[in-house]
């Protein structure tokens, strides 16, 4: 028997009864609306609260180019969860973004968010919403606006997920896409701050294999946890002051497929690099991920940064000058190579004892 509409006129059902707070997503978003005024640009001509956000390059640029990259956290979400950390992964979120798009030569103009949860927490959500307002200031891009959605029933209690969204721009005479790069040039390293925001799959597959408790234990003169949840470096400002001083010939971001498999989307098909372990410090957290996991070299390589979360390429005379330089901006840069001749099939990364 189908019940009639008249049933159910002594409970009218609300958007929270089905699980949506709106008051709560309001709360949040008076919580954002601070953080995120702090990243203003002057290219951003409205605040946060309108349908879209509004941009305005002016005259600055002859021939301005826009750069678009999307990005996520990946599993390094699920160690937040489980240890209780939201106030960096925000910023983690920000950097696979920005780091990426100013491989082409792009600065960074503003940057969305998209948080998703089954249950709003406004005091979690505020935390994340906060290291992304601080991934934004470190990269100098507005933080314009963004999406929290309040789905019941999309995710485990206390989880949530993340999507980030920057924009840059560049002049199209200064787009860097290793056009120029020839055998001969320098390949320098920007130090990582850890694993970054990659191989999370295979480090918590490895934590549980070695059965450590991760709010106990210990790698090198620090606590495992630590090394796990530092957040992403953001590469920003030094990297586009370099570009200011001296020719850069190429850039590639390190993030899922390592050293051997993102150099190569930089360089010319005939073009390799020969890379020297010894020329960089790996942070511990990667020996005890190899440890612990008994992951070959190469497939560590393949999937980690290992250390380095930037690649630069300059011509071998400007590589001392490049490094002053990186160097009196706070970086941790070092020489890990050359430019070399590479026939079809070979690899294009080499990476020498």
């Amino acid at each position: 028997m189908t019940a009639s509409p008249e049933d159910f006129s002594a409970t009218p059902l609300t958007y929270r009864d089905a699980g949506v707070d709106i008051d709560a997503g309001d709360a949040l978003v008076d919580r954002i609306k601070p953080l995120a005024r702090r990243t203003m640009r002057p290219e951003v001509l409205n605040g946060i609260g309108g349908f879209g956000a509004l941009i305005g390059l002016g005259g600055r640029y002859r021939e301005p180019v826009l750069v678009a990259g999307t990005d996520g956290v990946g599993t390094k979400l699920k160690l937040a969860f489980e240890l209780d950390r939201h106030d960096t992964i925000g910023i983690d979120l920000v950097a696979m973004s920005v780091n990426d798009i100013l491989v082409q030569g792009a600065e960074p103009l503003f940057f969305l968010d998209y948080f998703s949860c089954g249950k709003l927490d406004v005091d979690r959500a505020a935390r994340v919403v906060q290291g992304i307002a601080a991934g934004c200031e470190n990269a100098g891009c507005a933080l314009v606006g963004g999406e929290t959605a309040e789905m019941p029933g999309m995710y485990a209690e206390g989880e949530y997920d993340l999507a980030g969204f920057a924009v840059g721009v560049v002049e199209r005479a200064a787009i860097i896409d290793g056009s120029t790069i020839q055998a001969g040039d320098a390949v320098l390293g920007l130090a990582s701050s850890g694993p970054h925001s990659n191989g999370y799959s295979l480090i918590r597959k490895i934590v549980a294999r070695s059965g450590v408790d991760l709010q106990k234990a210990r790698c090198g003169n620090g606590a495992l946890a630590d090394a796990l949840m530092a957040p992403t470096r953001i590469y920003v400002k030094p990297l586009l002051a370099l570009m200011k001083a001296l020719p850069v010939k190429g850039m590639a971001h390190i993030t899922g497929g390592g050293l051997t498999e993102n150099i190569p989307r930089v360089l010319p098909k005939t073009l390799g690099v020969r890379l020297s372990k010894r020329a960089w410090q790996r942070p511990p957290v990667f020996d005890w991920l190899q440890q612990h996991g008994g992951v070959a070299e190469d497939e560590m390589h393949r999937v980690f940064n290992c250390g380095i979360g930037m690649v630069i390429i300059v011509a071998a005379e400007r590589a001392e000058e490049a490094i002053a330089l990186l160097r009196a901006h706070g970086e941790t840069v070092t020489k890990l190579g050359d430019v070399v001749a590479c026939a079809e099939g070979q690899s294009a990364v080499k990476i020498t004892p």
